[in-house]
């Protein structure tokens, strides 16, 4: 079975006019930060699909990576490291040469949102782009979730109802399509600096990840 192209949206995408807006007004303010919908960033033919929520201000809207120059990239990209699905050196930038094996990342919502938070009707609107990567993945066997909204996203995505897959942190979910759904809690600064999560505590749910994919 061949992996299909999936759609991304466009650098000038519309479709969420509160984020176009938002976006151009940095454009102008910031000219040499991507300032667009961030694409997936990975390895299409990955049995590991995560799924953070929007692009951070200063990570991945600056850089055009997800994950990249910010506290949430640092937590992450060492977890990814340490399981073994990056080559390379993980540098907080586009250029540092680091690539992904067999895993995936992507965003519920593309593009940045004021204060990090998207309303319900952008997360509507751009969850085909995530339904879309999903369906393009044909060795994909995993789906991590960070954060609610995410998990949300992506139960909704698959025609699933969040009463029967409610988001926890370490919740694992057999879903009826064959995949296996992880969440945890966004590895985001205010989650770690309150303890909510561990390095622990993330580095647990790549650890069963990792033996999943692996089987």
């Amino acid at each position: 079975m061949t992996t299909k192209p999936f759609a991304e949206p466009s650098r000038d995408c519309a479709l969420c006019p509160r984020l176009r807006e938002f976006l151009l007004d940095l454009r102008e303010k910031h000219p040499d930060w991507h300032n667009a919908p961030v694409p997936s960033f990975g390895d299409p033919k990955a049995k590991l699909l995560i799924i953070g929520l929007a692009p951070g201000m200063q990570g991945a809207n600056r850089t055009g990576r997800p994950f990249t120059g910010d506290w949430a990239g640092d937590l992450l990209y060492a977890a990814i490291n340490e399981y073994g699905f990056s080559k390379g050196t993980y540098g907080a930038e586009v250029d540092d040469g680091l690539t992904l094996h067999g895993a995936m990342i992507t965003n519920a919502v593309r593009c940045l949102p004021p204060q990090n938070k998207p309303v319900g009707a952008e997360i509507n609107t751009c969850r085909p782009f995530l339904l879309d990567q999903i369906e393009s993945m044909s060795s994909l066997k995993a789906l991590l979730c960070l954060g609610k909204i995410s998990h949300d996203s992506t139960v909704r995505a698959l025609g699933l109802k969040l009463k029967d897959y409610p988001f926890g942190h370490h919740k694992i979910y057999d879903l009826p399509s064959g995949l296996r759904l992880y969440t945890s809690y966004h590895c985001s600064r205010y989650n770690t600096n309150t303890k909510r999560l561990t390095e622990e505590m993330f580095n647990s749910v790549f650890k069963d990840i990792r033996k999943f994919v692996d089987a």
